[in-house]
């Protein structure tokens, strides 16, 4: 039902109010009185909200929704450039994107996080201020590249500076590699770069990338890495063995002392519980004097001093070292 002005509505609800003109009205307009009458209320709030509007913005309707026209058009025109203007330097997404290739991350994912750095581009560009839009362009191309290699390419985020730093790093490396004929030292890469020596070191740190315990070792794979990793929490089997046999062996060497001698040894050497004793403490336990100890631990380290005793404990001792 369309009514254009006020005063028609008022009639219309008037003429309701009269049984035959009600009767009349709904059989021309196929509609039952209460649904006419709420689209009477919707048209009067509708009328009211025009007059507002033509109130606020101090314009006739008519003229308010050719202005509005005016608005999309030049806002259908604007999307259609900015679109027009991605497309015409994909190109340069791709250029720069190649550079990052073998970062960690696939090389559409690459272009697919430059072409959101050229449409943020295309978003802030400012034609007034005299720069090439390509310029502008490359600098939002090549953060968006580097943020997403910082945040997806690494086990370990890396902050975008540092990436940076990380790329400047190897790309100078290369060059030396090149010059020098070798891989340059640290003192080489300072020198180059302007950086201090713990800089240096430090760059080449967060640069290592992390390696997983599960990664598959040989040909076969059917090794992981973790397989090779010594546990030090567990003895060496090689060295615990001979250890055990060394033990034997001192036993055995000292075993052909007089009895008295191997105490004095044991006690001075802590050769039983690890814990030596002073000349002073061992005379004590024999009731004798220090210089009596002493005596008796040159008398029994002359005769330890044999070789074919000596050669025995030799060989362990090789081994265990």
């Amino acid at each position: 039902m369309k009514i254009d002005k006020v005063r028609n509505l008022r009639i219309l609800g008037r003429d309701l109010a009269i049984p035959e003109k009600r009767e009349r009205i709904e059989k021309s307009l196929n509609i039952r009185e209460d649904l006419i009458k709420e689209q009477i209320t919707e048209a009067q709030l509708a009328q009211k909200e025009l007059e507002r509007i033509e109130m606020y913005y101090e314009y006739p309707m008519d003229k308010i929704i050719s202005m509005s026209e005016e608005i999309l058009k030049g806002k259908q025109m604007m999307q259609h450039a900015k679109d027009q203007l991605i497309k015409a330097n994909l190109r340069l997404v791709v250029s720069i994107a190649k550079k990052y290739a073998n970062r960690g991350l696939h090389f559409f994912d690459l272009v697919q996080e430059g072409n959101i750095g050229l449409i943020k581009a295309v978003e802030k560009f400012e034609y007034k201020r005299g720069f090439k839009f390509s310029t502008y362009a490359t600098w939002w191309i090549r953060q968006a590249i580097t943020r997403s290699i910082s945040d997806q390419a690494r086990t370990i985020r890396v902050p975008v500076h540092m990436i940076e730093q990380i790329n400047r790093l190897n790309r100078e490396t290369r060059y030396l590699v090149q010059v020098l004929g070798k891989d340059p030292t640290d003192e080489e890469l300072s020198i180059r770069l302007g950086w201090d020596l713990k800089k240096v070191k430090t760059v080449k740190n967060v640069s290592r990338e992390p390696v997983s315990l599960e990664t598959p070792i040989g040909e076969e794979e059917d090794s992981v890495l973790s397989d090779f990793i010594e546990d030090k929490a567990i003895k060496n089997p090689a060295k615990h063995t001979s250890f055990v046999v060394l033990q034997d062996q001192i036993r055995a060497v000292l075993g052909t002392l007089p009895e008295r001698e191997q105490e004095v040894v044991k006690m001075r050497f802590g050769l039983e519980d690890g814990y030596s004793l002073t000349l002073e403490e061992v005379g004590l336990h024999f009731n004798v004097t220090r210089e009596r100890i002493r005596q008796i631990e040159s008398k029994a380290l002359r005769r330890l001093k044999n070789p074919k005793k000596t050669q025995k404990l030799k060989d362990y001792l090789e081994d265990l070292n």
